[in-house]
């Protein structure tokens, strides 16, 4: 059985991998931006210019574009920042442990053949990035890995001749805006739930049971109240006639 490739910047050099990353990987703040090193061609899902639906060996940078839901938006650039290669559909994904390093994973691919881009995970975060492709390559790379892969029905551009700056652009909104699903190894069209944890604050909050030893909610605090006073007035009859004594 196939299992998906996993390399972090532990690995640098590690040809066999199909990619190797920058062992001081520069740690960004809301963008995460991150510098990987790929030591072989790698296939991109998402919105690439012409001619970049591969990316060859290289040095590239990973930033966020949008994350204010739960559709981010992933950019990849060269090394200096100044072109962008391809702007990516990404839904959070969960890991049980969060590393101190970057980690991307892969879809197996046949030999020969550039390994396919499937999440990326910034040091620290538990929530990572899973890549959304279009469905008919999903289908593919799903059968191939025997994994289940994101995917939109959605028709979007796969190229364009210029890059996307903006995460007001139509198509970064259509990209936002597109429904989300993951295509079994079998053929078998899923729910995005079942493939992918849903990050917590976007969870129904669950009711806390109470606590064994307090009231219900309706219970009334006035008999207490009243207890009080009536302790209250004895404390006050006792001193006054302490006070008489004494006189």
């Amino acid at each position: 059985m196939r299992i998906l490739r996993v390399v972090t910047t532990s690995v640098f050099g590690l040809a066999l991998m199909g990619a190797a990353f920058l062992p001081g990987a520069s740690a960004g703040q809301w963008d995460q931006k991150t510098v990987l090193t790929f030591s072989g061609p790698v296939e991109i899902p998402g919105v690439h210019l012409k001619g970049w639906g591969v990316l060859p060996a290289g040095t590239y940078v990973f930033k966020l574009l949008d994350s204010q839901s739960d559709r981010h938006i992933v950019q990849i650039f060269n090394q200096d920042e100044t072109k962008i290669y391809a702007t990516i559909l990404a839904i959070p994904n969960y890991r049980l442990k969060a590393t101190g390093k970057t980690v991307v994973t892969f879809s197996e691919r046949p030999a020969g053949e550039p390994e396919a881009l499937r999440a990326w995970f910034y040091p620290g975060e538990n929530y990572g990035q899973e890549f959304v492709y279009p469905k008919a390559r999903a289908v593919e790379l799903a059968k191939t890995a025997n994994a289940p892969v994101l995917f939109t029905p959605v028709e979007v551009p796969a190229e364009v001749e210029t890059p996307i700056k903006s995460a007001d652009e139509p198509v970064v909104v259509q990209l936002k805006q597109a429904p989300v699903m993951a295509i079994q190894p079998t053929g078998e069209e899923v729910e995005l739930a079942q493939v992918v944890a849903v990050p917590a604050a976007d969870q129904p909050a669950a009711a806390e049971p109470a606590p064994e030893n307090t009231l219900p909610a309706t219970a009334s605090a006035m008999p207490l109240i009243g207890l009080l006073g009536l302790l209250a007035l004895a404390g006050a009859g006792i001193l006054r006639m302490a006070q008489q004594r004494i006189q």
